[in-house]
């Protein structure tokens, strides 16, 4: 099973959340999470910490990482796991290849036009929310 992760990274006060700007399909041009592919034979939490810091720059002592959710997409053979923290000092975010940017919380991330994901980064995010005291610590 291929194995994939994005990682939900909120600003030190909780106030933006860092998005990329994608540059190939699918979804070029939208907003997205960071994350990339975990390894085979690599632990997840691992594979999470090292994309962010191969995509951003954040080093796994600037975040505190929690695994909020994992979704199954049994038809492609393949699991998407998702990561949430709160970075806990300013951080200079470091480009790979997409755009890094950072978005209001409050914004409408369930709008298609302008995020990936058909929705899903507003699921993720409500979900996150929902959890706050226990994931943002």
């Amino acid at each position: 099973m291929k194995k994939l992760n994005v990682i939900i990274v909120f600003d030190k006060d909780e106030n933006k959340i860092l998005m990329c700007k994608r540059t190939k399909e699918p979804y070029k041009g939208k907003l997205n999470l960071v994350g990339g592919k975990v390894e085979k034979e690599e632990d997840e939490l691992h594979a999470a910490y090292r994309e962010l810091e191969e995509e951003t720059g954040i080093k796994r002592d600037d975040i505190k990482l929690i695994n909020v959710m994992n979704f199954n997409y049994k038809l492609q053979d393949m699991e998407l796991e998702v990561y949430a923290g709160r970075l806990n000092k300013e951080v200079k975010l470091v480009e790979e290849i997409n755009k890094l940017l950072w978005v209001d919380k409050n914004d409408s991330f369930f709008d298609i036009d302008k995020y990936a994901g058909e929705g899903n980064i507003g699921h993720m995010l409500k979900n996150v929310e929902i959890y706050k005291d226990e994931v943002l610590k």
